[in-house]
């Protein structure tokens, strides 16, 4: 990878774990009837065949880290919990009243805000109520991210009772200037203690979240990072590139200069110290920004072609429909999206007034869905053909031209005969760059600011 084709492509564009991306869903938003037949049609096609995913988004926070880009609530005051718990079971209780079968849940996950602000007690207790009205799927997986600092061991073996297996620590870095930067100190003891833990208990997959790119960070920074990350051996690594987008989440990514922050090629020098680390230590790359070991699912997914992202990020397990529960919580039915009202107190009320409590979606078009897989496909595989009458693109010369620049520098190969293409392992890094060629939405409608992080 050359310095002068980092400086060419690292431009503003989207992670591309939705389809048509946030900014471009339908400007009048998507009538609550829509979405819940757009629901009851998934829910039919996939419970009984290949399960359902359930994200609950846990949003309070005792304190602000300044790199977050995620939807919280920051508080010190712990009575918060079983209200807000109460109320993701009501929202739940909404969605199975809408169907007649009783929902198989494949995939399970904790998000937030930090999920491990909740006690034992209070953790348990959402999950059984869960599956008060659930069932398990026979290779489900269930994973929660937790904070460091504050995980028990208690909370993990709680958990893992409950049938999680996986979780994720958020690390980012372990200098202590970066870290103050962004409002995390959190010393390696910590996620030492916490990775031996869920190994004791038995999980089976532990990831740590590194981040490049924080402000002060320098290559000995990442190198000192991933010299530590190795003594715990997690089964996963996220090595994700800081995405600074200050004018939409405001003062929280504002705790610092932006002249502090690693920009283009020196960025770029951090991403490949790690990849080129992680691979001698015997990490697989994996899509974009993960890396796992060779025994871990993630991996396994990628060799039998089943890998699957959404708003998640990356998963093993692809199901068609994910409920999204809690505030800010996006659902996905494969025909549309969407997202629950962003604040606790606005969530609370629509929920107790007995409604789904969506504000925003899209309804994708039948075109939408097609440029939609080939998006998945280039992001998971690296790969996609519009050789089958399915995956037919109307105007397919159109984006084949816009690629033409990136074909001539190398980025990808193009078989306009057998019609397909495929991305050179070298360069992957530009897998947004080449998904933003297929983005219809994009093209028609170029932002006039900025709505995304840089691409590199």
């Amino acid at each position: 990878m050359t310095k002068s084709l980092v400086q060419k492509y690292n431009i503003p564009g989207p992670r591309y774990t939705s389809y048509p991306t946030v900014p471009y869903w339908n400007k009048e938003g998507i009538d609550k009837q829509v979405w819940i037949q757009s629901f009851q049609t998934s829910f039919k096609e996939s419970n009984t065949t290949e399960g359902i995913s359930i994200y609950i988004h846990l949003p309070f926070c005792d304190s602000l880290c300044t790199f977050c880009a995620c939807h919280k609530h920051i508080t010190k005051r712990h009575e918060v919990e079983e209200e807000y718990i109460e109320t993701v079971l009501k929202e739940w209780k909404l969605y199975v009243a809408l169907v007649d079968e009783t929902p198989i849940i494949k995939e399970l996950h904790l998000g937030g805000g930090t999920p491990t602000f909740f006690s034992k007690e209070n953790l348990e207790y959402l999950i059984d109520g869960i599956f008060a009205f659930s069932n398990k799927h026979p290779e489900a997986e269930f994973s929660f991210e937790g904070h460091p600092n504050n995980t028990t061991k208690e909370q993990l073996q709680t958990l893992f009772n409950c049938g999680f297996t996986r979780v994720s620590f958020g690390v980012q870095d372990y200098n202590e200037t970066v870290q103050k930067a962004i409002h995390r100190i959190q010393p390696f003891s910590e996620v030492e203690k916490v990775t031996k833990w869920a190994r004791e208990i038995g999980y089976n997959s532990v990831s740590h979240d590194l981040i490049f790119g924080l402000p002060f960070q320098t290559k000995e920074n990442v190198i000192h990072t991933i010299n530590k990350t190795k003594e715990l051996q997690p089964d996963r690594i996220s090595f994700y590139s800081y995405a600074h987008v200050p004018w939409v989440k405001g003062v929280g990514q504002r705790g610092f200069n932006e002249n502090d922050l690693p920009k283009n090629d020196e960025k770029r020098e951090l991403y490949e110290i790690g990849k080129e680390l992680f691979a001698e230590l015997g990490y697989v790359e994996i899509g974009m920004d993960h890396f796992a070991i060779k025994t871990d699912s993630l991996y396994k997914a990628t060799i039998n072609k089943t890998l699957h992202r959404n708003f998640m990020g990356y998963t093993a397990n692809k199901t068609q429909l994910m409920i999204g529960l809690g505030m800010s919580a996006i659902s996905d039915s494969w025909y549309a999206f969407a997202q629950n009202v962003k604040t606790v107190k606005e969530y609370q009320k629509n929920v107790n007034a007995g409604e789904i409590p969506i504000f925003r979606g899209h309804l994708l078009s039948k075109e939408d869905r097609v440029i939609r897989k080939h998006i998945l496909n280039i992001m998971c595989h690296f790969s996609t053909s519009w050789e089958e009458k399915s995956m037919r693109i109307n105007n397919i010369e159109i984006h084949l031209a816009l690629l033409q620049e990136m074909e001539r520098d190398g980025l990808v190969q193009i078989d306009r005969k057998s019609k397909n293409l495929k991305i050179p392992q070298e360069a992957r890094p530009y897998v947004r760059n080449i998904c933003m060629a297929f983005d219809i939405h994009l093209l028609e409608n170029k932002p006039k600011t900025q709505l995304f992080s840089m691409t590199i």
